[in-house]
């Protein structure tokens, strides 16, 4: 089984809602065998579930965009409790809508492939490390491409600096034999210049790049109220991310008998899916929405 890819180039800075809080750091979710920043899959499958819109004027258009959503991501308790929508779906689609269960498409998590950080000497680098690059590599060619620390597409003159970081331009190394740098930054994005960082070091660069927003409590009479000082950390805009997805196990191949008036939804569900995705090209993730957070470009690979 080969994964597909869906890239989110961040519009703006991503609160993924972590679930640790160290002191009066509100954190991110992170990767517990790296510590680095990632999408949750269910905050990803979640925001697609609620684009497939149902609340309609038009009844039938209601009740395809249901079904529709529940092929792809399957029924929830609303669903299964309304009489009067079971009784529709029973006639749309000649079967009966049984109890909880998984719809036809699974969606993984989303990582980090470039995130950028400022340099005094070149005023913006996108850093990745070999560990993040080879896991990416292993979905999008089917196999893991080694690329060497340092790589880069930067002048091999003068010195690189990376906030306290120093790296010789004469240590500079080109991408594997056969690539360009371009191959690993897909899609039309900010991304100019990029460097290949020691997986040791892109931890650390990673930490000094995030956001981290001061927030209060203010009481009735604009007083900041005791104990309400705190930090929540974000992705930075600009960063590049991946997730990937595909058919459950369980998908039924043959598919279902529709009525005529509801025939458009037999097509395959990889297909209707895609057609969701593409319908969006910006989509909100995360949390803050209010605040203009989380807001991505996407696109299909």
């Amino acid at each position: 089984m080969t994964p597909n890819l869906v890239y989110l180039y961040l519009l703006s800075p991503l609160h993924t809602g972590g679930v640790s809080q160290e002191g009066n750091v509100v954190g991110i979710a992170r990767e517990v065998h790296t510590n680095f920043p990632y999408l949750p899959s269910s905050s990803i499958r979640g925001r697609l579930r609620a684009e497939v819109d149902c609340d309609r004027e038009d009844t039938d258009a209601s009740i395809k965009a249901r079904i529709r959503r529940i092929r792809l991501f399957g029924p929830d308790l609303k669903d299964l409790q309304d009489r009067g929508f079971v009784e529709d779906y029973q006639i749309a689609t000649n079967s009966t809508l049984g109890n909880l269960e998984q719809g036809s498409i699974w969606i993984g998590d989303a990582s980090l492939l470039w995130i950028p950080i400022s340099s005094i000497s070149h005023g913006l680098i996108w850093i990745s490390c070999p560990l993040l690059l080879e896991r990416w590599s292993r979905l999008q060619f089917g196999q893991q491409i080694d690329v060497a620390e340092l790589s880069s597409n930067l002048d091999k003159k003068g010195m690189i600096y990376l906030k306290d970081a120093s790296i010789p331009g004469s240590k500079l190394k080109d991408f594997p034999q056969g690539k360009t740098w371009e191959d690993f930054v897909p899609g039309e994005t900010s991304i100019k210049q990029v460097l290949v960082v020691p997986d040791r070091y892109c931890k650390i660069l990673i930490e000094m790049s995030l956001w981290r927003q001061v927030k209060v409590k203010l009481n009735e009479n604009k007083v900041v109220t005791d104990g309400s000082f705190r930090y929540e950390e974000a992705i930075p805009p600009d960063a590049l991310m991946y997730f990937s997805w595909g058919l459950t196990t369980q998908t039924k191949i043959d598919r279902q008998d529709y009525d005529d008036d509801f025939k458009e939804l037999q097509k395959p569900y990889d297909e209707d899916f895609q057609e969701l995705l593409k319908g969006r090209d910006v989509l909100q993730l995360g949390g803050q929405e209010s605040l203009g957070r989380g807001f991505v470009k996407q696109w299909m690979s």
